[in-house]
């Protein structure tokens, strides 16, 4: 038997990158998943979103595994598409004991540059987004009185600052006071909410010609190569970036009995980006 065998976890942004990575990581132990995630493409956003393809791949990724998954297009945005989309999962599953807050966006401009849609679209995504998916889902955590685990992803932007990202800076440092709150108010119900914050992840939000023309400014047309070149100077190990495979393990140490009393954490997968 897995670690999480017999619970559901509803997770956000599962049609690929970290979302899809969590769920395949939590599917091997045991558990049982509500996906969700955008089809359309995200307005501001310089590089392909998700699409209902992505999340279809998820769906036999999981189900390869022998675990049963309930997957439908939700916006973060759209409280009411989130609040049905973890109803039906859980009617259908019978509970929810984990929330992977994971959906979000990067977007890239200079404060003093940035038009208002682009810092909104990020408040709404990055920051009230998270708020709406835990609005959702973790009263079904409280109704099944089992306890529970909340993991909110948020960045090593929120510990460390770097130019063109002030919008997602602010949104990922806020996640961080909402998740203290959230732990407050839900550990009477034995109920753990941490943050984890990754640094560079090697998915489609970073790998991306946005992000390779941002890092390397000097160059007509960068490559992953040439990005990667950069972004090794972000961390202490001598890696450019981590997998999302990495993260799913944390994950799973803080939804796990592993963690059982860990909350109210920032909880860091960096390679040394803080030092």
């Amino acid at each position: 038997m897995g670690s999480l065998e017999g619970k559901v976890a509803f997770i956000t942004g599962a049609a690929r990158g970290q979302g899809r990575s969590h769920a395949i990581a939590l599917a091997k132990e045991g558990a049982d998943i509500i996906a969700v995630d955008v089809s359309t493409q995200v307005d501001t956003v310089p590089y392909r979103t998700a699409t209902a393809d992505d999340l279809a791949e998820t769906v036999r990724l999981v189900e390869a595994l022998d675990r049963r998954i309930i997957a439908s297009e939700a916006d973060v945005r759209d409280l009411a598409a989130l609040t049905t989309a973890v109803d039906s999962g859980a009617a259908e599953l019978g509970r929810v004991d984990i929330v992977i807050a994971n959906a979000g966006i990067n977007t890239m401009s200079p404060a003093l540059e940035m038009e208002e849609v682009m810092w909104q679209t990020m408040i709404d995504i990055n920051l009230t987004g998270v708020w709406k998916t835990v609005r959702a889902a973790a009263p079904h955590i409280v109704s099944g009185g089992r306890g529970g685990s909340i993991v909110i992803t948020s960045s090593l932007a929120s510990m460390v600052a770097n130019e063109n990202i002030a919008h997602y800076t602010a949104a990922k440092a806020g996640l961080v006071g909402l998740m203290q709150v959230l732990a407050k108010e839900l550990g009477p119900q034995s109920i753990r909410v941490n943050t984890i914050h990754p640094t560079t992840v090697a998915t489609p939000m970073i790998l991306n010609d946005a992000t390779f023309r941002l890092f390397r400014p000097d160059l007509a047309e960068p490559t992953r190569a040439d990005f990667e070149e950069a972004a090794l100077t972000l961390n202490t190990l001598p890696v450019p970036m981590i997998e999302s495979e990495d993260i799913s393990n944390a994950v799973l140490y803080l939804v796990s009995d592993a963690g059982r009393y860990i909350t109210g954490t920032t909880h860091v997968v960096d390679a040394g980006g803080r030092l």
